[in-house]
């Protein structure tokens, strides 16, 4: 009877067995989980012709709530859901587009909203899913972390998740090295052909340095970007304001640089706007329609319409939604952000002028005693 270790967990099965069999005798279902057998991932079409010998490692791992940020603490927690009555806000009425705008192009993918949400932090599934509907997404990022075994609740983040609507964005959240990023990258690619959504050969690369400022590994992002595309990923790359950086970045073949407002989880918004606008300078010189999306740091709704009206394509955000006092309402507000400050963007602003520019005509003004 081989002896192999399941999540880390020693295990006695009988001989012969396969993963479809560990599965079985588990209790799982295969679409929803992605299996790696000696960090090498298992299809699931291999799952009944794989057969686990004693000492081999076995890692089963699913989808959970993740963006900019940590995780999700799952159906449970402290904050506020709406207002102190726990009633969730109500939905406000969808406005009709005041003028029409291009779509959001990012490799093979296409979107109206240019706003991309995260699934960590809510305090409840339920939240989440309202949240999300209010902030009219239509991309959502979720983390790759070990499934677990024996969830006495059987509710998983999944079943909360429009997969006929939402695009998931899976994220390397949480690595540290491009072997991790990587690896992560590749189960989550697995997960979602199971799943049969179209963010199966996309991820939105994070690489970090330290766990104090969740800063990019610059070295290491770019390693793990040149590999990722080499394996037919489209990769959506975090990266911070360094315009350098970001150049590089897309000669390695990122889909779209996602350069920081300010640290993941931060809130204090867009902290360097001159470096945003040469990583745009530099990424969109000769290609226009490349796809910057501002990643991590935003805190509120007027962070989103500074990111869109410097020229951005898109932001991404989680925690200024899920953290907020009433995340229905800030989805609601981000949402109507994305749009303005695109709109602000196409319309082009006036120019910043020292003194005052009357914008009453002077002719035909009762006569008086004149300012000087």
């Amino acid at each position: 009877m081989p002896t192999i270790t399941v999540n880390a967990e020693p295990k006695t099965l009988p001989d012969p067995v396969t993963v479809a069999d560990l599965l079985e005798h588990l209790g799982k279902d295969p679409k929803k989980l992605a299996v790696e057998v000696n960090r090498t991932v298992v299809p699931r079409a291999e799952h009944p012709r794989c057969r686990l010998a004693d000492g081999d490692a076995v890692e089963i791992v699913t989808l959970v709530g993740g963006g900019s940020g940590q995780t999700g603490h799952g159906d449970k927690g402290t904050g506020r859901q709406g207002d102190e009555g726990g009633t969730l806000s109500p939905c406000l009425p969808v406005p009709l587009s005041p003028c029409p705008d291009s779509r959001l192009k990012v490799g093979p993918f296409t979107f109206t909203s240019r706003l991309f949400t995260g699934t960590g932090k809510y305090a409840t599934h339920e939240l989440m899913r309202q949240s999300m509907e209010a902030s009219g997404c239509d991309v959502t990022t979720v983390a790759v972390r070990r499934e677990r075994l024996f969830d006495k609740d059987g509710k998983s983040l999944l079943d909360f998740l429009d997969l006929k609507k939402l695009t998931i964005l899976p994220n390397t959240a949480g690595c540290f090295s491009a072997e991790d990023a990587v690896r992560h990258a590749r189960l989550a690619r697995e997960l979602l052909l199971n799943l049969e959504n179209p963010g199966a050969n996309w991820v939105k690369l994070e690489c970090l340095a330290d766990k104090k400022t969740l800063l990019p590994d610059p070295v290491d992002t770019l390693k793990a970007t040149e590999q990722l595309v080499k394996e037919g990923f489209t990769v959506l790359v975090y990266t911070s304001d360094d315009p350098v950086q970001a150049k590089r970045l897309k000669e390695a073949g990122a889909a779209s640089v996602m350069p920081a407002g300010s640290p993941i989880g931060s809130g204090q918004g867009i902290l360097n706007p001159n470096n945003i606008r040469i990583c745009l300078e530099y990424l969109k010189d000769g290609d226009p329609d490349y796809p910057v999306i501002v990643d991590a740091g935003v805190g509120t709704a007027s962070d989103v319409s500074v990111a869109m009206e410097l020229g951005c394509d898109g932001v991404l955000l989680n925690t200024a939604i899920a953290s907020a006092k009433d995340p229905v309402r800030m989805a609601w507000a981000m949402r109507y952000a994305t749009d303005a400050g695109r709109l602000a963007y196409l319309a082009g602003r006036i120019p910043k002028k020292l003194y005052a520019n009357a914008s009453s005509p002077t002719e035909g003004l009762i006569a008086g005693a004149g300012a000087k």
